[in-house]
C-alpha cells in the first residue's frame, strides 16, 4: 500500500498508510490525547477525526481546550439541529448552518408544509429530538463525492442543489454523514454527536437566502452551544439581556420609531417620542459646538456628481452610493454620501485669511448610503442618516492644538451622556494597499506622527491599527462598547491633507502669500440614528430626565374630581418647557402608575383630594416605591437640578 507523509508539530515526519484517520494517529500518541482531540488540520484544512487521510502535509490535532474547538462544536450543533428538524419535518428544506460569534444558526424553509414555519413554541420538541441523537453518539464522517452523487443525494432540496451547481467545476465536493443525516460540509466537525452535550435554541428570524432580497425568505433558527451547561446558561442569560436592551424592541414598546416596506427599507420614521429624544440631542450638540467656536451651516442633500468625482468619493465609495439622477440636460445629481465636499464649498465661497483659522464649520447633515436590505437594522444600520458632522480648516502649525481641542470636546460630551466604556484607536494606512490609500508616503508619515504626538502629549492610552484609516488620511477612532457587548466607532477625528489639495484650497498668510490649509474631519456622536439606538440600549429605555421623551406624567385620581387641577399643573409645566403628559384614561390608579413605570417615565405626579387641598403634588421617581409631596415650585426646582446636571447624580437605571 502507498504511504503518505505528515509533518508533525515538532517537525518530525510520520509516514502513514492509506485508510489512516486522525483518530488513529491521536491514539498512537496517547489515549488521553485521542479523547480530547476534536478534529485535525493538514496544511490548514480540517480533516475529521473519523475521516480517512487522503493527502500529506503539516499535521496538527485540534484539542478541546483550543479556542477554535468551540467553533467546531457550534458548527456541529448546527448539523445536529438540521438532523432533528429533518426527523420532525421530513420535507423541510435546508439552507446553510454555520457557527457564528457566541453560537450557530441554520436557515430552513418549511413553507410548503406549514405556513407558520418553525416557531419558538417548537423549541422544546426540537431540543428533545437533538438530545436523542446525542445519546446515540453517532460517528460524524466526512468524505468526498462526485458532483453527480451530490446532486442525487440532495435532489429533493433546492437550496443544497443550488449550492452544488454554483461550485466551480474543479472544486471538490465533500459531505458529512451522521446516522441517517447527510449534509454538504467542507470539514470542521466534532468526532460524533455524543460530543454535543450542552446547547439551547434561542430565537428565530427571517433571512433572505444567501443574503439577497430577491431570493426567498427563510426561517433562521439561532442557538448556543458550549462545553458546559454553565456556559450555556450564561449565554442564554446574555441573549435575554441583549433582547431586552435591543433598541428595536424598546423602540416599538416606547413608540420611538418604526420602519415599514411602504416607506422603504432602511428609512425609519421617527414618532413623537423618538423625535423628542433626537431633538434634545441635536439641540445639545449644536449648543455645545457653538460654545466651542463652530459656525453652523445648512447644505443640500443633493449635489452635482462632479463634486464627488473631484473629492474622490465616487472612485472610492461608488458601491456605497445611490445611482446618480440624470436630469436630462447632461447634469447628474447625486444623493450625498458625505458632507465634507459641501463644507469645502462653504470654505471656497470667499477668499480666506490666516486670521480666520481655525475655521470651524458644523452641520447636522443628512446623508444617504446604499445598503443592502439584508444588512439594515432598526436605527443602527439605515440608508438615510443625519451626521453630527464638522470640519475645521487649519494652518500646519495649528493641527495638534485643534486635534486636542476636538478630543476634549468629545470627552466632555461623553461625560454628559455618561458614556464611560470607550478606548482610543489610532487608525493608520496599510502602506501595501496602494489602491485604497492616497499614494504619498511623506504625507502619511507626517500626519500619522502628528496624531501620535498629540495623543502622547495628552497622556491618553491608545492602540494602533494599520489599514483602518480613511483613504485621504489617518484618524483617531473612539471605540465604544455598546450595551449589547459590541464595539463600534462612536466618534472620529480625521486628518486630511488630500482634499484641500484636490480642491485647491488656499488662505492668505501673514506673509501675504497663498498657503494651503489642512482639514480636520470630526464627528462627535456619529449619526442621530445610531446614537439614539446606542442610548436606547445603554439606558434600556429608561432615559435620564433630560433625554426622556416624556419627563413627567400627571395622573388625576379621579377624572371627574381632579382632572381640572391636574390639567392646570400640566399647562404650567408645559409652559416652562417640560415634556409632560396628562393621563386621561378612566382606569384604576394602581394600573395607571404601573403603566407609567412600564413606559419608564422619570417622574409620575399623582393629583387627588389632598393635593388639591394643599396646592401640592405627590411625585414618584421611576424605579422607586416611595413618594414625596411637595409644592409645584419645589418640584420644578427638582426637575431643573436633574435636567441641568444631565442626571449624572443618578446611577444608570437598571
Amino acid at each position: 500500500m502507498s504511504e503518505l507523509k505528515l509533518v508533525m508539530p515538532d517537525g518530525t515526519q510520520k509516514e502513514i498508510q492509506n485508510g489512516t484517520t486522525p483518530l488513529d494517529i491521536a491514539k498512537s500518541i496517547s489515549v488521553s490525547l485521542a479523547k480530547k482531540s476534536v478534529s485535525a488540520k493538514i496544511n490548514g484544512r480540517y480533516v475529521g477525526m473519523n475521516e480517512e487521510i487522503r493527502f500529506g502535509g503539516d499535521f496538527k490535532l485540534i484539542t478541546k481546550d483550543e479556542p477554535e474547538a468551540l467553533d467546531l462544536l457550534r458548527h456541529s450543533t448546527a448539523h445536529l439541529l438540521a438532523q432533528a428538524l429533518r426527523h420532525l419535518h421530513p420535507n423541510i428544506h435546508l439552507g446553510v448552518g454555520p457557527f457564528i460569534d457566541n453560537g450557530f444558526y441554520y436557515d430552513t424553509d418549511d413553507s410548503e408544509n406549514n405556513e407558520k414555519q418553525i416557531s419558538i413554541d417548537e423549541f422544546p420538541a426540537i431540543e428533545s429530538e437533538m438530545k436523542k441523537i446525542v445519546e446515540q453518539d453517532l460517528p460524524i464522517v466526512n468524505r468526498p463525492v462526485s458532483r453527480e452523487e451530490a446532486l442525487k443525494i440532495f435532489k429533493d432540496d433546492p437550496y443544497k442543489t443550488e449550492l452544488i451547481n454554483d461550485l466551480p467545476i474543479e472544486e471538490e465536493i465533500t459531505i458529512a454523514q451522521q446516522g441517517d443525516y447527510t449534509d454538504l460540509d467542507r470539514g470542521g466537525l466534532v468526532p460524533s454527536t455524543g460530543w454535543i452535550k450542552h446547547f439551547a435554541l434561542t430565537s428565530v428570524a427571517g433571512a433572505y437566502w444567501r443574503g439577497k432580497s430577491s431570493n426567498p425568505m427563510m426561517q433562521r433558527i439561532y442557538g448556543v452551544s458550549e462545553w458546559s451547561a454553565e456556559k450555556v446558561e450564561e449565554q442564554v442569560t446574555a441573549i435575554k439581556e441583549r433582547r431586552e436592551r435591543d433598541h428595536r424592541t424598546i423602540g416599538r414598546d416606547l413608540d420611538l420609531f418604526f420602519t415599514s416596506p411602504e416607506v422603504g427599507a432602511g428609512l425609519p420614521v421617527w414618532l413623537p417620542n423618538g423625535a423628542a429624544i433626537r431633538r434634545t440631542v441635536e439641540r445639545y450638540v449644536v449648543d455645545k459646538e457653538v460654545s466651542h467656536g463652530y459656525q453652523h451651516v445648512y447644505t443640500p442633500i443633493l449635489s452635482n456628481l462632479n463634486l464627488y468625482k473631484t473629492s474622490g468619493h465616487w472612485d472610492h465609495y461608488r458601491d456605497d452610493m445611490f445611482p446618480p439622477m440624470d436630469m436630462g440636460d447632461g447634469e447628474f445629481l447625486e444623493l450625498r454620501p458625505m458632507n465634507c465636499p459641501s463644507h469645502i464649498m462653504v470654505y471656497m465661497h470667499k477668499p480666506r485669511s490666516y486670521r480666520e483659522l481655525p475655521l470651524r464649520i458644523a452641520e447636522l447633515g443628512m446623508m444617504h448610503r446604499y445598503e443592502k436590505s439584508g444588512a439594515l437594522t432598526g436605527l443602527s444600520r439605515v440608508r438615510e442618516m443625519t451626521l453630527n458632522d464638522g470640519h475645521t480648516f487649519v494652518a500646519q502649525e495649528q493641527i495638534e492644538d485643534e486635534f486636542k481641542n476636538i478630543l476634549r470636546l468629545i470627552m466632555d460630551v461623553y461625560e454628559d451622556f455618561n458614556i464611560t466604556d470607550y478606548r482610543f484607536r489610532l487608525s493608520y494606512r496599510d502602506p501595501k494597499n496602494t489602491e485604497k490609500y492616497f499614494d504619498d508616503d511623506q504625507m502619511w508619515e507626517s500626519s500619522q506622527r502628528q496624531l501620535k504626538k498629540a495623543m502622547d502629549d495628552m497622556g491618553l492610552e491608545y492602540y494602533e491599527a494599520e489599514g483602518e484609516a480613511a483613504f485621504y488620511g489617518p484618524k483617531l477612532d473612539i471605540q465604544t462598547k455598546t450595551a449589547l457587548g459590541n464595539e463600534e466607532t462612536m466618534s472620529t477625528i480625521q486628518l486630511d491633507f488630500l482634499l484641500p489639495d484636490k480642491f485647491g484650497l488656499e488662505y492668505v498668510g501673514a506673509d501675504g502669500k497663498n498657503h494651503r490649509p489642512i482639514m480636520l474631519h470630526r464627528g462627535i456622536v456619529g449619526t442621530m440614528e445610531r446614537f439614539t439606538a446606542y442610548l436606547t440600549e445603554m439606558y434600556k429605555g429608561a432615559f435620564p430626565t433630560w433625554l426622556a421623551p416624556v419627563q413627567v406624567e400627571v395622573i388625576p385620581v379621579s377624572q371627574e374630581s381632579h382632572a381640572k387641577y391636574a390639567g392646570a399643573i400640566v399647562d404650567k409645566l408645559m409652559a416652562n418647557k417640560y415634556r409632560v403628559q396628562l393621563e386621561q384614561r378612566a382606569e384604576k390608579m394602581g394600573y395607571l402608575i404601573r403603566d407609567a413605570q412600564t413606559k419608564k417615565v422619570p417622574y409620575t405626579v399623582v393629583i387627588g383630594d389632598n393635593e388639591m387641598k394643599n396646592n401640592t403634588v405627590t411625585i414618584r421617581k421611576y424605579g422607586e416605591e416611595s413618594t414625596l409631596e411637595m409644592t409645584l415650585e419645589e418640584f420644578e426646582n427638582l426637575l431643573n437640578k436633574d435636567i441641568e446636571s444631565f442626571s449624572r447624580a443618578k446611577a444608570l437605571r437598571k
